[in-house]
């Protein structure tokens, strides 16, 4: 059904995303986000006003929305109408290539362990043991109390 088809009644019921998303599917070119706002305003009789104060909610919700993309020219598109303009064909070959190149040798590995090894943590400290002996925790409540 035609968006311009549509009764208020029934558009009311639909959020502001799938209202753009139906402008979008009719107009198949990208629209700027004051345009597809006004546009819903105008599908919804709602007052002028709403635009000043909404729009940066809708723009947010656009932006978190994964069937909407935002264009270099500051326009909006379903994602559906884009594909990427690169297709990597990975061959067997290609692939024994690069697991060789990204994997360090086992030798590789052992010297990194070893440069950051640091055995300073395990020792233990009797003296700084004895000191913590006394130490008591009091809750907030018990604080509140002593002043």
């Amino acid at each position: 059904m035609s968006l311009s088809k549509m009764k208020k009644e029934d558009l009311e019921l639909l959020s502001n995303k799938d209202i753009t998303n139906l402008i979008l599917e009719e107009s198949k070119k990208p629209i700027n986000t004051a345009e597809l706002f006004k546009k819903i305003i105008s599908l919804l009789e709602l007052p002028d006003s709403i635009f000043e104060t909404k729009i940066g909610d809708y723009y947010t919700a656009l932006s978190t929305d994964k069937r909407f993309i935002l264009l270099d020219d500051g326009t909006w598109d379903l994602r559906s109408h884009h594909t990427s303009d690169k297709v990597v064909k990975v061959t067997e070959d290609e692939e024994d290539d690069d697991d060789s190149e990204n994997e360090p040798e086992k030798e590789e590995i052992d010297d990194i362990d070893e440069d950051n090894y640091d055995d300073t943590d395990e020792e233990y400290d009797e003296d700084a043991n004895e000191e913590l002996k006394d130490l008591v925790v009091i809750d907030e409540d018990e604080l509140e109390l002593e002043q």
